[in-house]
């Protein structure tokens, strides 16, 4: 797998996946006592305007967009999750088949960069 193949597959079963399930949760709040907090957000979700569903619905992909992409910046490094002077680094690989690939190296695009690339915009 690629940096590149990476980001494809974090664009669907992480951003895209987010904003699905979050929409489908609160239009259909699941299970035989959804919390009160669930219920209210659908009711009022509910009642919007179809304008207005638009405009929450890109709120809901702004937030996906921003957690996916705040987690990948931690894992290329450029955003620190240490306190200090002395900073660790964090490597990301991927292993199949005996093979080990490096994808998140200091030489390498950031994927940050590549999920903005393609197409993860909101």
């Amino acid at each position: 797998m690629t940096p590149e193949e990476f980001i494809i597959k974090i664009r669907q079963v992480v951003f895209e996946s987010a904003i699905n399930g979050t929409l489908s949760v609160i239009q259909k709040p699941p299970g035989r006592t959804p919390p009160e907090n669930l219920i209210v957000l659908s009711q009022w979700f509910t009642q919007l305007s179809d304008a207005d569903k638009k405009i929450f619905q890109s709120a809901i992909a702004l937030a996906a967009h921003q957690a996916t992409f705040g987690m990948l910046a931690v894992l290329d490094g450029v955003r620190q999750i240490d306190d200090g002077p002395l900073k660790g680094t964090l490597e990301l690989r991927y292993l199949k088949n005996g093979q080990s690939v490096l994808l998140n190296g200091p030489n390498s695009v950031h994927l940050h960069d590549l999920f903005n690339q393609q197409g993860a915009t909101i």
